[in-house]
C-alpha cells in the first residue's frame, strides 16, 4: 500500500503532460474533485493538481512537439546522479539527466531497456505527493513490459524492489515492493503484455491507479466527459474492481476501488 513515507523506490510524484492543459483541468476536475494551482509563469505552464489542498498530482504542457500525451511516475531516490549512474549501467535510456528544480527538488527521466518512461524524484524542499492511497489520490504503479523478466532485472539492479510472483489468470503478476519493506508497503507491479496487445502496437508503459468509490459511477462521468475505455471494469478476487481509461488528450490512466482490507 502506498504512503508518504515514501521510502527509497517507491512512487513519490507523477505528472501529466497534456497538449491542452486547460481541457486536462476541466476532466480531472470533474471526474476526481481536482483543482490546480499554477506554479506561476516561471515554471512554464506547470503547476499542481490538488485535492482539499493536498497535492495529488501535477500537470505540464508536452515537453516539444515530438512527446506524446501521457503520465510519467516518479520514484523516491536518496540520489538521483547515483540512480542515473545505476540506469545506465542496467541497460536503460537517460531521457533527461538530473537537474534542479528550483528549491523544490532534483529529478532525472530515463527509458528502461523495454520502453517503459519513468522518472524520479530527489526531494529537498518538496517531499513528494501530499496524498496517496485515498479517494481521488495515486494508489497502485503498474509497469505493463514487452519483457516482464528484463524489466524486473533492470529495476531490481536501480532500486532494489523486492518481488512476489503470484498468479493472475494464466500469467503472473510481480507484487514490487521497496527494499527493506514488508508487504504492506507493496506499492506497484510487472506484467508481461499481452501478444495481442503487442499486436496492436502497444508498448512498455507505467500506468498510474487512481481510488475511487465506485468504479462504475467515475466510468460513467469520464464517458461524458469525452473518455474512452480501455479495459472495462472488471473485478479482481481479493483487490478490487477496476478499469483503464484514455482521457481526451490521449492519456492512459486506471480507476480503482479497492477491495477492503482483510482484518
Amino acid at each position: 500500500m502506498l504512503n508518504t513515507a515514501f521510502r527509497p523506490g517507491s512512487p513519490d510524484w507523477l505528472d501529466l503532460s497534456s497538449p491542452d492543459t486547460d481541457a486536462s483541468v476541466d476532466f480531472y476536475a470533474a471526474l476526481f474533485g481536482w483543482t490546480f494551482d499554477s506554479a506561476g509563469p516561471e515554471a512554464g505552464g506547470y503547476g499542481f493538481f490538488q485535492l482539499e489542498g493536498r497535492t495529488v498530482a501535477a500537470l505540464g504542457p508536452l515537453a516539444d512537439e515530438d512527446s506524446g500525451p501521457g503520465w510519467t511516475l516518479y520514484f523516491a531516490t536518496a540520489d538521483a546522479d547515483r540512480t542515473t549512474e545505476l540506469v545506465e549501467q542496467a541497460g536503460g535510456r537517460v531521457r533527461f539527466p538530473p537537474f534542479d528544480v528550483f528549491t523544490a527538488g532534483r529529478m532525472a527521466g530515463y527509458t528502461d531497456p523495454t520502453g517503459a518512461d519513468f522518472a524520479v524524484w530527489q526531494p529537498h524542499d518538496t517531499r513528494g505527493l501530499d496524498l496517496v492511497n485515498d479517494e481521488g489520490s495515486l494508489c497502485w504503479a503498474e509497469c505493463y513490459s514487452v519483457d516482464a523478466e528484463r524489466a524486473k532485472a533492470f529495476y531490481r539492479t536501480v532500486f532494489g524492489w523486492q518481488e512476489q510472483d503470484v498468479p493472475f489468470g494464466e500469467s503472473t503478476y510481480t507484487v514490487l515492493t521497496p527494499a527493506g519493506g514488508g508487504s504492506e508497503d507493496s506499492h506497484g507491479g510487472i506484467m508481461q503484455l499481452a501478444p495481442e496487445h503487442t499486436a496492436r502496437g502497444t508498448g512498455s508503459h507505467w500506468l498510474p491507479y487512481f481510488e475511487v468509490p465506485n468504479v462504475d459511477a467515475s466510468l460513467a462521468i469520464a464517458d461524458r466527459l469525452g473518455a474512452k475505455v480501455r479495459i472495462p471494469a472488471t473485478d479482481v478476487h481479493g483487490v478490487g474492481r477496476l478499469a483503464q481509461l484514455i482521457d481526451p488528450q490521449d492519456a492512459v490512466f486506471a480507476v480503482i476501488t479497492s477491495a477492503p482490507a482483510a482484518k
